[in-house]
């Protein structure tokens, strides 16, 4: 299939696939995020309180720009179908490119491919630097917190066109499957390496200075000058489900992306065939 009808066909499935991730994320995450808002909220209190009762001036939160009705509706709407789309073009590009180096039905190879732009875009950065609801994460590590995650995904993505070009290498010689294994391990082992050099949320300098080392930027009890708890942790079963939904939302947004593009793609080919088996045949008069 031409590049001109891989890309409409992949932008439409991706649409669609963000619009089943919004789905998901507006009946799951969306109640996750706003208990995640609630106690923000609280610990915000809490700190000018301490803040107040120490002669220190609070914190300014500043006006909302949008509501949360705004925000949970119409722009994570948007958002989700939006990144559903750019997701399409890039399927699009990988899709083209593998094509002519496989035989496999269009079905197939949009399942394949599908599921290694959920392992490398979504699934290895994740394991890294999960996804976390609001009240997790300091304003000042915006910054250092977007380059890591930036990096881990380049990483990702050069270390499967490593391990693909591994794979083709080796297939002569030890065949399909084991040389798609040992693709498979150079791509865990790369990753692996790269995950333990690259610091993790917590040895960033403001959250040492905050709660001391730790793994990730989640907050700990707030406590008084006499160290007496005046506010909770955050809640480590909203974080995980948080991170749940987040991981469901993005598998629907790859899986309905697969199988929509693939059964446009089967549909496209055998409209193909069929047109080329009815063009007639002239004779000589």
């Amino acid at each position: 299939m031409p590049a001109k009808a891989v890309i409409p066909r992949a932008a439409l499935a991706g649409g669609i696939g963000g619009l089943v991730a919004f789905g998901v994320a507006r009946v799951v995450a969306e109640p996750l995020i706003g208990r995640a808002v609630d106690y923000e909220e609280g610990r915000g209190e809490a700190e000018d309180a301490l803040a107040a009762a120490a002669g220190q001036p609070g914190h300014d939160t500043g006006a909302e720009i949008f509501s949360r009705t705004v925000q949970g509706t119409l722009g994570l709407g948007a958002g989700t179908v939006l990144a559903g789309v750019a997701l399409g073009l890039l399927f699009a590009v990988v899709y083209t490119l593998a094509q002519p180096h496989v035989t496999w039905r269009p079905r197939v190879l949009a399942l394949a491919v599908a599921g290694a732009g959920f392992l490398t875009v979504y699934a290895t950065p994740f394991v890294k630097y999960p996804a976390d609801p609001p009240a997790v994460g300091h304003e000042e590590t915006i910054g250092d917190r977007s380059a890591l995650y930036l990096a881990m995904l380049l990483g990702s993505v050069v270390f499967l066109v490593v391990a693909t070009l591994v794979g083709r290498r080796l297939s002569a010689r030890l065949g399909t499957w084991s040389a798609t294994l040992v693709g498979g391990a150079v791509y865990v082992v790369l990753a692996g390496i790269l995950m333990t050099v690259l610091p993790s949320l917590g040895e960033l300098a403001t959250n040492v200075a905050t709660y001391g080392p730790a793994v990730g930027e989640t907050p700990q009890p707030l406590r008084d000058a006499a160290g007496r708890i005046v506010f909770p942790g955050f809640d480590a079963d909203l974080l995980y489900a948080f991170r749940l939904s987040s991981v469901t939302a993005q598998l629907l947004l790859w899986g309905v992306l697969g199988l929509v593009f693939g059964a446009l793609a089967e549909r496209a080919t055998a409209r193909s065939r069929d047109d080329a088996g009815s063009v007639p045949v002239s004779t000589p008069a």
